[in-house]
């Protein structure tokens, strides 16, 4: 009774706004009402409407049109089975759902199109014994709900915005706010919400997660009643749950180090990073100064990982969550007056209500890795708005509101003083070759040799001398607890780092050609020449896309490479040269030999018609 009056609640609605007085009658006692629905909306915003037509033709045949549009199939909806599996969640009938299960071999975290899971269903409708059935046959009450709002999912799915409503009180639950934003609820979540004491037991026995957060950052203790008994057991519950996480991250990181993670990313740099690893470790077991953010300062020259490892202690820490990394090109606060874009304008000013590029997203996640690329290019008055951020770990923006964000770690890198680093790198590879050879002769033990490194002579009277006088103050200098190193790469680096650029461009030749690509050790060494210490790692990229790469596309433009083709990259050294020939051998599918393609051979020619 409630369904047939909900509907022709909508649809008097719609006579006032599209003026058909008959729809009310005609349609929403048709038995497809929601099919007809979907499809009138279609209709009113399709070609016809938009070429004049603004209401349908009152005619006997047009009269009919929304039935006729009720038996098109709509590929918007689920297949017959996933639906009725949903109605029968919805509708708490447990029973039809374990013979469903059974019967069509139905997923159970199955998604309606517009989001949900059926145990979100079962829960947000109340349905205990439905949530047991779930779980039962293997529901995972973790998964997080797709669906935004009416408005985000309709503008996301390509559907209207009033469909998107009437589908999601029909076939989810009438009691929810149409307005609030449900983008990362879980099961839990819903089950809060409801306030259904009985089936958050049975998610939190049954391994939900009591501390998840969706994408607005609360917790389902959030949306409990103060006071209520599931308050007092998402507490309770949740306690326990970050103790168990905590031993957990706890053995992980015994059995996997940081410094061992960060190097499957980061080639060489291992000082770097058993520096950077250790204060992350003070930190995560509470060996660090609670009053005080993390501050690092990254030297070395471009392209050497400097930006690299501060993406990937982010990662570490927030495991891939988007909003917990900040970074800021500090080559665009030049200016005296973008501080503004730093923490907001003041009032009175345009751009006030908008807020600071870093304490918006400050905010949102005051523990953040923040990022200032090329700090040494920014104005002073944007260093000493840093100094208040990495002495009291809080910033005040453009409204006056403070942000505190002691938890967050600041990472500055410069190119200052990479010249010096660069000079002074050489002479450390040098003697740690030397110690190399002696340690083979038996006269050193291997632990010596990853003792050796910047000195402290060095660190004083060249590069800090570098650093005050371009900071031109010691305060600021002084607020940084470890200024980082990075040195150039030896040449077993650089080697490494040719391979991992020519196995990125055999899966793409592989992906996208269904073309083998394969070389050998000389090629390695001779794309290893081509390093520049000013560029790093990316002339290392610039050489085999230059040498291997451009070979590769100009073969495949004359029709030399089919697919399932083999590339084989080698060198050879051409007469009266001191640089190695990069050269292609290609072998065609089903074809034993390989043929060389000679890079200079007959270019394509331009044929003149004018004479």
């Amino acid at each position: 009774m409630f369904r047939v009056f909900h509907k022709v609640k909508l649809f008097r609605n719609l006579e006032n706004v599209y003026k058909l007085s008959f729809l009310t009658s005609a349609i929403s006692n048709h038995p497809n009402f929601e099919l007809c629905f979907a499809n009138f909306f279609n209709y009113h915003n399709s070609d016809n409407r938009r070429k004049g037509n603004h209401y349908w033709n009152t005619s006997f045949y047009s009269l009919f049109f929304p039935f006729t549009l009720g038996v098109v199939h709509c590929e918007r909806l689920n297949s017959q089975e996933e639906k009725k599996f949903f109605r029968a969640v919805q509708y708490g009938l447990d029973a039809d759902i374990v013979k469903m299960i059974e019967s069509f071999k139905i997923n159970v975290n199955i998604r309606h199109y517009l989001g949900w899971t059926p145990l979100m269903v079962a829960a947000v409708n109340n349905r205990t014994e439905v949530c047991k059935a779930l779980i039962n046959s293997g529901a995972d009450p973790n998964l997080a709900d797709e669906y935004v709002n009416a408005n985000r999912t309709a503008h996301n799915k390509g559907l209207h915005t009033l469909e998107v409503l009437m589908v999601r009180d029909e076939e989810f639950c009438m009691r929810l706010n149409n307005k609030a934003t449900y983008l990362g609820f879980t099961a839990l979540h819903y089950a809060v919400l409801v306030d259904n004491v009985e089936i958050v037991k049975l998610l939190l026995d049954n391994g939900a997660n009591p501390i998840v957060e969706n994408d607005a950052g609360h917790r389902p203790i959030q949306y409990a009643k103060q006071n209520s008994e599931i308050e007092t057991l998402l507490k309770e519950v949740g306690e326990k749950f970050e103790e168990q996480l905590k031993e957990k991250e706890l053995e992980e990181r015994r059995r996997f180090p940081l410094e061992e993670r960060l190097k499957q990313y980061i080639v060489g740099q291992e000082s770097a990073i058993r520096t950077a690893a250790g204060c992350i470790r003070r930190k995560e077991n509470g060996w660090v100064d609670e009053d005080h953010p993390l501050v690092f300062l990254f030297l070395g020259s471009s392209g050497i990982g400097k930006t690299e490892l501060a993406k990937q202690i982010a990662s570490y820490i927030h495991k891939d969550k988007a909003t917990a990394f900040i970074r800021l090109d500090m080559s665009e606060y030049q200016e005296k007056h973008e501080v503004a874009k730093l923490i907001g304008a003041p009032p009175g000013y345009i751009g006030h209500d908008d807020g600071g590029q870093l304490t918006k997203r400050l905010k949102a996640c005051p523990a953040a890795v923040v990022l200032f690329d090329e700090v040494d290019k920014a104005h002073p008055d944007v260093l000493t708005v840093l100094l208040q951020l990495f002495d009291e770990g809080r910033l005040t923006d453009g409204k006056g509101k403070t942000i505190e964000c002691k938890d967050a770690i600041f990472i500055m890198t410069s190119n200052l003083a990479s010249d010096e680093i660069a000079r002074h790198a050489i002479e450390l590879r040098q003697e740690i070759e030397n110690v190399r050879a002696n340690r083979l002769q038996n006269k050193l033990d291997e632990e010596d040799v990853e003792d050796i490194t910047i000195s402290r002579k060095f660190k004083d009277e060249v590069v800090k001398p570098i650093l005050k006088r371009h900071f031109k103050r010691d305060e600021f200098l002084g607020r940084i607890n470890e200024i980082i190193y990075f040195l150039p790469f030896s040449r077993n680096e650089l080697l490494e780092l040719v391979n991992k650029e020519l196995k990125v461009w055999a899966k793409r030749a592989n992906e996208k050609h269904k073309i083998d690509l394969k070389w050998d050790r000389g090629v390695e060494s001779a794309l290893a020449d081509g390093y520049d210490v000013n560029y790093g790692a990316r002339s290392i990229k610039y050489e085999v896309e230059r040498r291997v790469v451009n070979q590769i596309a100009a073969a495949h433009e004359r029709g030399l490479l089919d697919i399932g083709s083999t590339i084989m990259v080698s060198v050879s050294w051409p007469d009266m040269s001191d640089v190695k020939h990069v050269k292609l051998q290609v072998k065609h599918k089903g074809v034993k030999d390989f043929v060389d393609i000679d890079e200079f051979q007959t270019h394509i020619k331009t044929t003149s018609f004018f004479g």
